[in-house]
């Protein structure tokens, strides 16, 4: 028999603690072993049981969470999801969190009506539970590679960068980034976040990035030296074309694509179908198999397409679906990611002469 999930709940309110231990404890896979109110609280428990799984509210009296999974959590490589507010300064801290080692946020429920069902109002909690559980957690002081500026690639009219990422995807998109050299390629990103947290995270990496990079708004253009994200929320982000026929992006509602808005899926395809052959593509860490189909589509266009391999990924998940499916050429390890991104632009691949406009079944991995 698998042994449950066994998770430590800590939150300064009585009230969320309780709501949030009945909606992990519903699932039979997982079991809440303790809640703690404190950092101080949750350090004396983790001394005495280690959890497999710490959820943490970083808004707290006394030593905050955040300094707390700096100082504890991050060296001790404890799986943890942060439980935040949508608040700007929550959503800043929530950046940071992810940043220290943290593998995944959620937004605190607000607004619910009277009533409303533990398991709703958090949504897939228990599936992101269990999935982090078996995250690879990184010590940031130890495990990081120094950055070194990647070289520049060749030259290539309407050349794009599309990104990818869900669960550790913060770490992994700041390592690509900030290794990327001015005059890059215009880059565009779907990093699974809720809504209101994107902004926050521009803001962070274009602080650290010798490119420009910010959140993306309906009709921007996409330029060199320039990363664009996908805001979280209710809309997918795509690629087009303005009345000038110049690259843009645009941000459309729609039904969620591998239960994501915005999905890598969405981005992706529309790559394929705008710039053909000339983008660079890659699946980054993360749960699901969101953009596994959309790097395939790229793939057969033409485009150059890579997945983050196994011991460098948080959870491998969408890139082991991308390499499964055949639509990553490579899987390379997340320090050499930039530089073989920067390498690829101006290479098209055979197969688009091969197949054209045909969607053949792919039998060998990585064919």
């Amino acid at each position: 028999m698998v042994a449950p999930v066994r998770v430590l709940v800590v939150d300064d309110s009585q009230v969320f603690r309780r709501f949030l231990s009945r909606a992990l404890a519903a699932d039979p896979m997982i079991e809440v072993i303790g809640e703690a109110m404190s950092a101080e609280a949750a350090r004396d428990f983790i001394a005495r049981i280690r959890p497999d799984v710490i959820t943490l509210d970083l808004e707290m009296p006394g030593e905050g969470g955040l300094v707390f999974l700096r100082k504890h959590i991050a060296r001790l490589r404890i799986p943890t999801i942060v439980i935040s507010s949508q608040t700007q300064r929550g959503a800043k801290m929530t950046i940071e969190a992810l940043e220290a080692g943290a593998v995944d946020v959620l937004p605190k429920p607000r607004g619910l009506a009277p009533g409303t069902p533990d398991h709703v109002a958090l949504g897939d909690i228990t599936q992101r539970v269990k999935a982090v559980a078996r995250a690879r957690v990184r010590d940031r002081d130890v495990d990081r590679a120094p950055v070194r500026p990647a070289p520049r690639g060749a030259a290539a009219q309407d050349w794009v960068i599309a990104l990818g990422a869900s669960t550790g995807g913060v770490q992994a998109l700041g390592a690509v980034l900030q290794a990327m050299p001015a005059g890059c390629p215009p880059i565009v990103i779907v990093q699974h976040m809720p809504e209101g947290f994107t902004e926050a995270f521009a803001k962070r990496l274009d602080l650290s990035c010798v490119i420009n990079v910010r959140e993306a708004r309906a009709g921007d253009p996409l330029r060199p030296g320039q990363a664009l994200i996908a805001p979280g929320g209710a809309r997918h982000m795509l690629l087009t074309r303005d009345g000038t026929g110049r690259l843009c992006v645009d941000l459309v509602p729609g039904d969620p694509v591998c239960f994501s808005i915005p999905a890598v899926d969405v981005l992706f395809a529309s790559a394929a179908r705008v710039v053909g052959a000339h983008v660079s593509g890659a699946v980054l860490t993360g749960m699901g198999s969101d953009g596994a189909d959309g790097l395939l589509s790229m793939r057969l266009a033409g485009a150059q397409t890579f997945a983050q391999d196994q011991a460098t990924s948080v959870i491998y998940g969408m890139p082991a679906r991308a390499w499964e499916r055949g639509g990553a050429m490579e899987q390379v390890p997340l320090d050499q990611m930039t530089a073989r991104l920067m390498a690829s632009v101006g290479t098209t691949s055979a197969l688009a002469a091969t197949y054209g406009a045909a969607e053949p079944r792919l039998t060998q991995k990585g064919v």
